[in-house]
């Protein structure tokens, strides 16, 4: 099984509230989120793990070279490319996801580690083409919330409540089909995640959600303190 991350965005949040360091290169609790990351995912059985960073900051690629030369060789693979979104990031990405099914997500997604092998667990053993990780724990600006059944099938992902329980967690696993709703909606000038999660359920891909106890996002300088405080109960 592969594993991808989204890295390329520019941090503006975090810059202009006074954090000097790339996204990816924040420490919690003393370790970079996006090396956090690499140890989980090699914890979980990765085959590979391919990251997309910009070339707005260099040292990101650099670290990366850096872990490859300290044991990740070829199982780490970095795509260098400044994208105008995270679905364009994630399409950067898809030549190298071809093929096996994967788990996507973005650095700054904080989660428990036994949700999350716990979730890699069910995508492995289930009958689907995607499991996305969801949580009923919001503290998100524009939350994706979504809608499903009495047994976790995805029924659609929508921007209000819409009676849901649960919003997206920003954890993705896939099969290689829905690399070509992917390019679908990049042909189609679709270019947010959200409605290419909307295209996988319009597609008929089968969905499941997989709920984990609480799934946090470092977006400004205050969550780097929630996130810390959060890992460090949860360990």
């Amino acid at each position: 099984m592969k594993f991808a991350v989204i890295a390329a965005g520019e941090g503006s949040r975090l810059s202009q509230e006074g954090v000097s360091l790339p996204k990816p290169l924040v420490r919690l609790n003393g370790e970079p989120m996006i090396d956090r990351l690499l140890r989980i995912f090699a914890e979980n059985g990765a085959e590979e793990v391919d990251v997309v960073v910009n070339d707005l900051h260099p040292e990101v690629a650099q670290h990366l070279a850096c872990l490859k030369e300290q044991g990740w060789g070829e199982r780490l693979c970095v795509v260098v490319r400044t994208t105008p979104s995270s679905l364009h990031s994630f399409h950067a990405l898809s030549p190298l996801l071809a093929g096996a099914p994967f788990c996507l997500t973005t650095v700054d997604t904080i989660f428990r580690e036994e949700d999350f092998a716990a979730y890699l667990r069910q995508f492995r053993a289930a009958d689907v083409q995607g499991m996305m990780a969801v949580t009923d724990f919001v503290d998100d600006e524009k939350p994706l919330y979504v809608g499903t059944d009495s047994e976790m099938n995805i029924t659609g992902f929508f921007d209000e409540p819409s009676g849901c329980r649960y919003i997206s967690g920003g954890i993705y696993c896939l099969h290689p089909e829905a690399l070509g709703v992917l390019q679908r909606c990049m042909d189609r000038q679709i270019h947010r995640m959200r409605n290419f999660q909307r295209q996988l359920v319009a597609d008929g891909l089968r969905l499941r959600a997989y709920a984990f106890s609480k799934i946090l996002d470092v977006d400004h300088a205050g969550d780097i303190v929630k996130a810390e405080k959060f890992l460090a109960h949860a360990e």
